[in-house]
């Protein structure tokens, strides 16, 4: 994710960035730490000996092809700070303009929630995501479910149910346990649930995460971690909207803040975005139903997955 020779400048920029309102929170210092550690695989790195970064050092420091991996770090630990105040947004949006990020989704939605509400915010967001959803859809089906469903689809769910008759341990078979052990309803049957949670939970399956708060949350890192694409922050950004800062839900999600002080949380994703860098293949982006007769493990060999624990 960060070239070794610009970690320590990185790290001084993301201390910078949450030394406000009398200095970071520990949620912030916890997230922080576990990716230093855990992500970067640097656990003699001490935060405490690495003097913080000011937006014009940190431009200086950072060279152009780190300086968006260092924004997305630095708009996770903002929305990391409960609640978001003033001055945490303030101090981000001038780093975010010195590394020449300004415009992105993960300044304007925290803009939004800290200036006009979580409803504002919430609609930002909806609008980077709708640009977003093509690059985020199973490719088989995109063509013929290309947005939010009207109605239940029942043919769309029978598609999907018949996987589970596939041998048991294919990644067919195993996408719709993780429905059934997590009590969900397979798309198509639910118009709530559209056909973009195909590849979302194909992903759940082969990255090894359940459909927990924290579990999303690590699923979005690893997949931005593997390819930093569009779409892929853009959904790292979702995941955080509904599970962290608490703004995003509708009638199949329920905001929550804080997720990722629980413990283990911060380690969790931390280890999640040292996953994607290990990956071989964007297994998010491929061909999941075409794949559905392979074995699961197979599927993870293919594009290079390494084991959830550590």
């Amino acid at each position: 994710m960060i070239d070794d020779t610009a970690l320590e400048p990185v790290v001084g920029m993301l201390l910078g960035v949450i030394d406000v309102d009398g200095g970071a929170t520990d949620e912030q210092r916890a997230v922080l730490a576990a990716i230093v550690a855990g992500a970067w695989q640097r656990p003699d790195l001490d935060l405490d000996a690495l003097d913080p970064l000011d937006p014009a050092a940190s431009a200086a420091a950072i060279p152009d092809g780190t300086r968006r991996r260092a924004y997305e770090l630095m708009v996770l630990l903002e929305l990391c700070r409960h609640p978001l105040t003033q001055a945490q947004e303030s101090r981000a949006e001038e780093y975010a303009a010195a590394l020449g990020e300004s415009a992105d989704a993960g300044v304007a939605v925290a803009r939004d929630l800290v200036r006009q509400g979580a409803e504002a915010a919430m609609a930002d967001y909806m609008r980077y995501a709708d640009a977003a959803t093509p690059g985020m859809q199973e490719p088989s089906l995109k063509d013929a479910y290309p947005g939010a469903l009207d109605e239940p689809d029942h043919e769309l769910a029978a598609r999907l149910r018949a996987l589970h008759d596939l041998p048991r341990g294919t990644l067919g078979n195993q996408y719709v346990e993780f429905y059934r052990r997590n009590g969900l309803t397979l798309p198509g049957d639910d118009p709530h649930m559209p056909a973009v949670f195909v590849a979302h939970d194909m992903c759940h399956v082969i990255g090894g995460y359940e459909p927990t708060g924290q579990g999303e949350i690590a699923l979005g890192a690893m997949q931005v971690s593997i390819a930093d694409t569009e779409p892929h922050w853009i959904g790292f950004l979702g995941n955080l909207a509904v599970h962290e800062a608490g703004f995003l839900s509708n009638d199949t999600l329920t905001a929550k803040q804080a997720t990722l002080t629980r413990s283990g949380a911060p380690e969790l994703v931390a280890h999640a975005m040292w996953r994607g860098t290990q990956c071989t293949g964007d297994f998010t982006t491929a061909d999941h139903l075409a794949m559905a007769e392979l074995e699961l493990e197979e599927v993870r060999a293919r594009y290079g997955v390494p084991p959830v624990a550590g």
